[in-house]
Formats: C-alpha cells, sequence, structure tokens
C-alpha cells in the first residue's frame, strides 16, 4: 500500500536578520546617576560636621587687636604687721598662771604666763649644795695653806738659827786652829757642820717653796670650779625665772591660747608678738612671674578709692601650688583703717608700655601654655588648632608674638573639655 509522502513543514528561519541590543541610554542613565550620587556625597560631606562639635554660646571668643601692652600685673594682697616676733617655749613645765589673753597690746618685759618645773627647783637645790660644799673646801685649803705657811716660817726660822750658830762657831774654829788651840780634825768637823746646815736650809725653802705653790694651785683651780658653779647657779636661777615668760617687746599677742594646767614643751610654738601700727602687705603670684617680680618693683595698693605707694621689700622663690609670695612696703603713709587680714588690690609695674598684638586673658593659656590656640574660622562654624608664640603677660592682655594676625578670632575659654581635638565644629 502506497502511503502518500509527507511533506515537511515550512520554516521561516531564513527570512529573520539579527538586530543587536543597544546599551547607550542605560549607560547614559547610569552615568548621570553616578554624578547625582558623588554630587549629593559631596553636599553631603560638606553638610556634615568634622571635628569636635561644641556649642558657640559655651564658648568665650576675643579678636585679635593692636593696642598699647600694659607690663603690670594686679595682685590680691593682705595686710600684715611690718614686724613680729615668735614666741617658743624655752623651757618644759605646766602652766601655773596665765596673765594676758591673746589680742592684748603688752609693752616689753609684761609677764604673759607663768610655769612651774620641780625638776628645775631641784636642779637649783643641787647646785646651790655643791657650791657650798666648793666653798667649804676652798676655805678649809685656805686654811691648811695659812697653817703650812706658819709652820714652815717657824722651821725655816729654827734652821736659819741653827745655821748662824754654826757658822758662828766654825768661825771660832778658825781663828782658834790658827792660833794652834785646837786640831785640824776639830775645825774641819765644824766646817762639816756648818756646811751640813747650810744644805738642811736650802732644802727646807726650796720644800716649802713647792709646797706652797701646790696648794696655792690647788686653791686657784677650785676657786675656777667654784666659779663656773656660781655662773651655772646664775644660770639656772635665770632659767627658773625665765619660768615666768616675759614678752620681749613691745607689740600685739597673737595667737595665744594657753590654759592654766597645760603642759609646754621645749621649742612648743606659744604664740607671737605683732607690729601693732606699721603692716606690709603679702600677696601669693603665679609662678609665671617668678623670673620677673624682683625686690624694689614699683606699685600701688588702693583702698577706699585711695591709691598708696608700695614697694616689693622680699620675694620668696619657693613655689607651693604653682604660686610664690612676695612682701610689698607702704613707701609713704600707710592706710590709717588697716587690719591684720584686710585685702587690698595691688598692681605691679613689670615694665614700660609698649604696641602690640594683643589677646585679652582667659583660661585656654593655662590649658595650652600658650603654645597653641584655636583659631575660629571666618564664617563661624569651625575652629582649627594654631600654633603660636606668646609673649608678656598681665592680668588683663597677652602679647601675641607669632601666629597670629590682627583681626583673628580666637577662643580665649578653657580647652579642658576638647582633649585631642585639633578641629572644633561650632554649633550655633
Amino acid at each position: 500500500m502506497n502511503h502518500p509522502k509527507t511533506p515537511y513543514a515550512v520554516s521561516g528561519s531564513a527570512m529573520d536578520t539579527v538586530v543587536r541590543k543597544s546599551y547607550r541610554k542605560q549607560i547614559i542613565a547610569l552615568s548621570v546617576g553616578a554624578v547625582c550620587v558623588v554630587a549629593l556625597a559631596i553636599s553631603l560631606w560638606r553638610w556634615m560636621p568634622h571635628g569636635l562639635q561644641v556649642e558657640a554660646s559655651e564658648l568665650r571668643m576675643a579678636v585679635v587687636e593692636r593696642g598699647i601692652f600694659l607690663d603690670e600685673m594686679v595682685v590680691r594682697a593682705n595686710a600684715t604687721p611690718l614686724n613680729s616676733v615668735i614666741l617658743d617655749a624655752v623651757e618644759s613645765g605646766r602652766v601655773e598662771e596665765v596673765f594676758v589673753r591673746d589680742g592684748t597690746v603688752v609693752t616689753q618685759g609684761t609677764p604673759l604666763f607663768r610655769l612651774s618645773n620641780p625638776q628645775r627647783q631641784i636642779e637649783l637645790l643641787a647646785r646651790q649644795s655643791d657650791q657650798a660644799t666648793q666653798i667649804s673646801n676652798i676655805s678649809n685649803l685656805r686654811a691648811a695653806l695659812a697653817v703650812s705657811i706658819t709652820d714652815h716660817e717657824r722651821r725655816l726660822s729654827d734652821l736659819q738659827f741653827n745655821f748662824q750658830q754654826a757658822e758662828k762657831k766654825n768661825i771660832r774654829n778658825k781663828q782658834l786652829a790658827d792660833k794652834g788651840f785646837i786640831s785640824g780634825v776639830a775645825l774641819e768637823e765644824s766646817e762639816d757642820q756648818l756646811e751640813q746646815q747650810r744644805h738642811v736650809l736650802s732644802q727646807e725653802q726650796s720644800r716649802s717653796n713647792e709646797e706652797m705653790e701646790i696648794k696655792r694651785g690647788g686653791i686657784a683651780q677650785m676657786e675656777q670650779a667654784n666659779a663656773r658653779l656660781a655662773s651655772g647657779l646664775t644660770l639656772l636661777n635665770a632659767t627658773i625665772d625665765a619660768l615666768t615668760v616675759r614678752a620681749p617687746t613691745s607689740g600685739r599677742l597673737t595667737d595665744f591660747h594657753l590654759q592654766v594646767g597645760e603642759a609646754v614643751a621645749p621649742n612648743q610654738h606659744i604664740g607671737r608678738i605683732d607690729d601693732p601700727v606699721r603692716y606690709k602687705l603679702s600677696a601669693a603670684v603665679d609662678e609665671y612671674y617668678l623670673n620677673r617680680v624682683t625686690a624694689n618693683r614699683q606699685g600701688k595698693a588702693q583702698l577706699n578709692d585711695q591709691v598708696f605707694p608700695v614697694e616689693v621689700s622680699r620675694v620668696y622663690p619657693q613655689i607651693d601650688k604653682g604660686q610664690f609670695k612676695i612682701d610689698m612696703v607702704f613707701k609713704a603713709e600707710q592706710p590709717a583703717q588697716l587690719n591684720p587680714g584686710q585685702s587690698l588690690d595691688t598692681q605691679i609695674v613689670l615694665g614700660d608700655p609698649k604696641p602690640a598684638l594683643l589677646l585679652p586673658t582667659g583660661a585656654f593659656i593655662n590649658d595650652s601654655g600658650g603654645a597653641w590656640v584655636f583659631v575660629v574660622s571666618p564664617n563661624g562654624t569651625t575652629a582649627e588648632r594654631r600654633m603660636v608664640k606668646i609673649g608678656r603677660r598681665s592680668n588683663s592682655q597677652i602679647e601675641v608674638v607669632a601666629g597670629l594676625a590682627a583681626g583673628e578670632k580666637v577662643i580665649v575659654s578653657s580647652y579642658t573639655g576638647f582633649g585631642q581635638a585639633t578641629r572644633l565644629q561650632l554649633n550655633n
């Protein structure tokens, strides 16, 4: 059986043309989008805050200006007595009487208080006993010396008589021997006796002189010892008298608070006596000025709208908590109504006024040490840290040597809250 032939399906593929896809529009769109993103990023970067954010209202700012630098400083000085005498206990003891009170004006020699010290009384009795014993010993030595002198004189008298008798006998024997009445042996014996008496007399004189010299030396030494005892006794009496303490000078008794029955030790601070009329001024000064404040610097103190010339009299270079102390004296009259501890504003001149680039004094100087400052941008939105060089300083002015220009604005308040930041973003 013949089947009809199945024809093949006709396809139009031979008639299709391949068309390439175009990306031009997509590239353009992507490019535009990228540009927009970059522009947006730049805009956002510009508007985003950079650096430490700080409220501008909390800051104190100042403009760098040209002006006259007044090389001076103002300190708060306190009136203190010009002269003071410190009272320290010399002897220990128990307070038996107090004759004056704190704040009393006393004259030199006024009794202040009296101590009791039994040990000193015992020492006094012992010294008096030693002195009495010494005096008795000296008296005994003098009596013994007198007896020795009497005995010596008596022995010398006897020996001199014997010598004279022997000398006369020898002369007679010589005469008799020359005439032949006595033998030569008898003459020799008389001569020997004369020589013996001469030798005995000489020995007695020498021994007696040595004995007298020794005894006189002993008496002199005992008298010296007695003089030392008397001196010690005088000193001890003075010490006992000193148990009644008297004012060494005239003035106002200050810081004196002894009570009856209180025990006082040697070198214990008792109080002081201040000059009640004349005063000086004492002030604490920042250590920055240590090399600039010297004796004889001139100044002026102000009280009740009156000005009084003063002069620096003494500088204490010891630094305590970043400050040193100075004393000033009034060059002429002092305030009529001036009391100890009263405060006065005092201006001290350190140099001549000179033109300079100036900033007002602020807390920043203590935080940076004057080595750098935060300079505010012209638009007032940021502040950059900048190295500067600072010259002289006063209580109200700072001399700018380098790093800043006139008209620039600087943050002069404290930098303690900025840490290590080098840039500030100022929020208005």
